[in-house]
């Protein structure tokens, strides 16, 4: 029997591109390597629970799960998903993950489970990911606003950030055009947000090639997998997460 002080999190995260898994102890440190699939073709609930499933016998011993989903969650119902298959909307994912692995699954949009690992919880901080989509979180004082979902907004030209910043628009307009259209995305939210703090994520934040301000950081893509820690805690009290 594990020690109450010594619970290991499976934390999962899902995205348009690639299902990846790590395995924290009860500070938030990895005891495990990251561990990642290419998300299925057709990403369905059940072909992607597969992958999880296979990931998670392979990663090692733990005693809950916290999962990242690409999309609004509540109370572990994933209610939109537009990267994924349609068969999402509405799918109880918590509490099938729970009967799959057999322990406690808790469930959160992937934007918000990065800010978790990310956030100093001071002030304002706004958390981006740039990935297949756009993702976004938004904490004050450490309280998480939750579903954001910026990236559906409208942006600039007709379009949202996602179609003007996701994965598939910067492989059409290259790395030059589509950090400007970062810069111009960052002043908008500037002015929308004021915020103290801005956090940059996802699989294409290493694309990335401004000066920033001291306000605004890069983060790494597994600090999406840190943040699963946090989802076991009170978050009034959310510990920072050091990476």
């Amino acid at each position: 029997m594990t020690e109450s002080n010594n619970i290991r999190t499976l934390s999962v995260d899902i995205g348009g591109s690639g299902v990846k898994v790590m395995i924290l102890n009860q500070q938030g440190n990895p005891i495990s390597d990251r561990l990642r699939v290419n998300t299925p073709s057709v990403g369905t609930p059940t072909s992607i629970i597969a992958e999880i499933v296979n990931l998670a016998a392979q990663a090692g011993e733990f005693e809950r799960v916290s999962v990242g989903f690409p999309g609004v969650v509540r109370s572990g119902v994933t209610e939109t998903a537009a990267n994924l298959h349609p068969e999402w909307i509405g799918f109880d994912l918590a509490t099938s993950l729970t009967q799959h692995l057999n322990k406690p699954v808790r469930v959160i949009n992937d934007a918000d489970m990065q800010g978790l690992g990310a956030i100093a919880g001071r002030g304002v901080e706004l958390v981006i990911t740039l990935g297949t989509g756009f993702g976004s979180a938004l904490f004050i004082d450490g309280k998480l606003v939750p579903n954001l979902e910026m990236g559906h907004h409208p942006f600039r030209k007709g379009e949202t950030y996602e179609e003007q910043l996701g994965r598939s628009t910067l492989e059409d307009i290259g790395e030059k055009k589509w950090n400007n259209r970062v810069k111009k995305a960052i002043a908008s939210l500037q002015h929308l947000f004021n915020y103290d703090y801005l956090y940059i994520g996802g699989g294409e934040a290493k694309r990335i090639n401004l000066n920033l301000p001291p306000n605004i950081k890069l983060i790494p893509n597994v600090t999406g997998l840190l943040g699963g820690i946090a989802l076991w805690y009170d978050w009034q009290h959310i510990p920072q997460i050091k990476i």
